[in-house]
């Protein structure tokens, strides 16, 4: 079932496995009390795993739509852009604008570029449908 992505590129491998886990705790942290000391420390794990998914991305070449570069790393590069901008407005207490980076990076960066790794083809769409 996983045999796709296991023989995949480390990059990818790392890129799929940092965006599941962040993915999962997004949805707890989403979920979860605010300004609690387990919001803030899984938190952190939240901001470094999508560092993760962020820069692994560059390393990922699989869609070329300018020399080796597409649109999902346009997104990497806004994800590292807000991410600290996100923990800043957290450090300063502006909660609201804290609550809409963090949305917005959830969103965008793991909900709908996670839903075009489904399209076949691709090697989710390979674990999840089979080849």
């Amino acid at each position: 079932m996983l045999a796709p992505l296991l023989s995949a590129a480390p990059a990818i491998q790392l890129h799929a496995f940092a965006a599941m886990a962040a993915f999962a705790l997004g949805l707890v942290q989403l979920a979860a009390p605010k300004g609690t000391l387990p919001h803030r420390s899984l938190g952190w794990i939240w901001v470094a795993l999508m560092a993760a998914v962020s820069v692994s991305a560059f390393f990922i070449h699989e869609i070329r739509l300018w020399g080796p570069w597409s649109p999902i790393h346009l997104l990497a590069i806004f994800t590292l852009v807000m991410l600290p901008l996100a923990v800043l407005h957290a450090r300063r207490h502006a909660t609201q604008r804290h609550r809409n980076a963090m949305i917005s990076i959830f969103l965008g960066a793991l909900v709908i570029a996670g839903l075009f790794t489904f399209l076949p083809g691709r090697i989710m769409h390979a674990v999840v449908f089979g080849p």
